[in-house]
């Protein structure tokens, strides 16, 4: 099999907020991606532990853009005809997004492992090029692009033959390890996905149907070598990691070359 490379690199410093494409990050010795979901917010009012203020919670959050520059923790926050310059947990950024919100937030940070969904697979969220084209195929007036933001993976390769990260499981509870440059890493499980996707990004308008449709189409074109035993529905796209065993991670950079490791 021709070894694909690296084309994208994104990271999410605040969880559910706009990403950052990269040309390269360290992977921590946790799996995690350096920043990645770094920061989330939470309800300050709420109990221990504070419940995440995040898209999954709110379609509010679509309304909220947001730009960083990760080496001095500096963003810059726009929503409503209001903005904001200033370091990611400063009081004055928190009384910002309080005002947004209309509620008090609060932002917690884990610098070691981010705040992933999958705990179990804290690595980064891989899928093709290919993938996202002809998913975007399923909806009228998607681009590439519009996947990308909707489905928000860290890594996008660069191939066309969609659904090729399939490869990267195998059945049961199977692991393929395979390596980005030096690092290597184990494909673990299909993402489950959540409401996210089914939302423009920008407006938060749902698409009527969506993981209906999606869960339609994903099953119709599930390539004939998956390990299909691995949907226990099909309203699943990209494929979830972690380190492998021995692995304490390092840099990986757009262009590195992705090889299964036999």
């Amino acid at each position: 099999m021709a070894p694909s490379v690296l084309e994208q690199i994104w990271i999410y410093p605040i969880k559910s907020l706009d990403g950052v494409r990269v040309d390269a990050a360290a992977v921590l010795p946790s799996g995690a991606l350096a920043h990645d979901r770094r920061w989330a917010l939470v309800d300050a009012a709420g109990p221990e532990p504070r419940p995440f203020v995040n898209a999954k919670q709110t379609a509010r959050i679509h309304a909220l853009r947001a730009q960083f520059e990760l080496d001095c923790r500096k963003v810059r926050l726009q929503g409503d005809g209001r903005e904001f310059q200033g370091t990611i947990d400063a009081p004055e950024s928190l009384a910002w997004l309080s005002a947004f919100f209309g509620r008090e937030v609060g932002l917690v940070e884990n610098a070691a492992t981010g705040w992933p969904d999958d705990t179990e697979a804290s690595g980064p969220t891989i899928v093709s090029r290919g993938t996202l084209a002809s998913v975007g195929e399923w909806f009228e007036g998607w681009a590439t692009e519009e996947a990308t933001r909707r489905f928000r993976p860290n890594l996008v390769l660069a191939i066309d033959e969609p659904f090729w990260e399939d490869r990267l499981y195998g059945p049961g509870v199977a692991t393929v390890r395979f390596r980005i440059g030096a690092v290597e890493f184990e494909g673990t499980n299909p993402c489950q996905r959540c409401v996210v996707p089914s939302r423009q990004p920008q407006t938060g308008i749902i698409t009527s149907g969506f993981a209906r449709r999606f869960a339609e189409q994903r099953e119709a074109t599930l390539p004939g070598w998956a390990a299909r035993d691995r949907f226990d529905h099909f309203y699943r796209l990209t494929v979830n990691t972690r380190l492998a065993p021995g692995c304490s991670g390092g840099t990986i950079r757009c262009g590195d070359r992705i090889e299964i490791v036999e």
